[in-house]
């Protein structure tokens, strides 16, 4: 999965507008356009589609944290200059408060079994002997999962 198909489920997922993308943005103090953030939500095949960056991708989580969640006192976190799938997993358990019971319902909506312990594997640092990365169909799942929760009726995107 790409930068911009994680931006592009997170935003079809909680129907968010160009506008509160921006804002999303400017929660984790950093301004951005709305010409930018729909050059990043292009197709892959548009002319004006745009890369996202890891750079741009966390500091996009950070916002998102800080939408659902408040933002906290003091000095914002500086966003990865490298991520993860398990970074982004990480930010997006932190975004939507989830415990690890919720994230193994949420695998279960899309029939994606996992163990709580698989699971703990990847939430640990890399250099943790149960460490384990996150690949491309776990986040996936995981995406899709949190799109039954959040809109149950739709079946678009997938």
């Amino acid at each position: 999965m790409t930068n911009n198909d994680i931006l592009r489920r997170i935003r079809y997922t909680f129907d968010f507008k160009d506008s509160t993308m921006v804002e999303i943005f400017a929660l984790a103090e950093v301004e951005m356009n709305q010409e930018q953030v729909v050059a990043w939500l292009r197709k892959d095949d548009d002319e004006s589609f745009v890369e996202l960056t890891d750079t741009e991708l966390a500091v996009f989580l950070n916002g998102f944290i800080n939408y659902k969640r408040g933002k906290r006192e003091g000095a914002q976190p500086a966003p990865e200059q490298r991520l993860t799938h398990n970074i982004v997993f990480q930010k997006l358990r932190i975004a939507l408060n989830l415990k690890a019971e919720d994230i193994l319902d949420i695998f279960k909506l899309v029939d994606f079994r996992i163990s709580s312990h698989e699971l703990s594997a990847f939430f640990r640092k890399p250099g943790h002997k149960n460490y384990r990365e996150c690949k491309d169909q776990i986040l996936r799942n995981f995406l899709k999962g949190v799109q039954q929760q959040v809109r149950p009726s739709d079946t678009g995107q997938g």
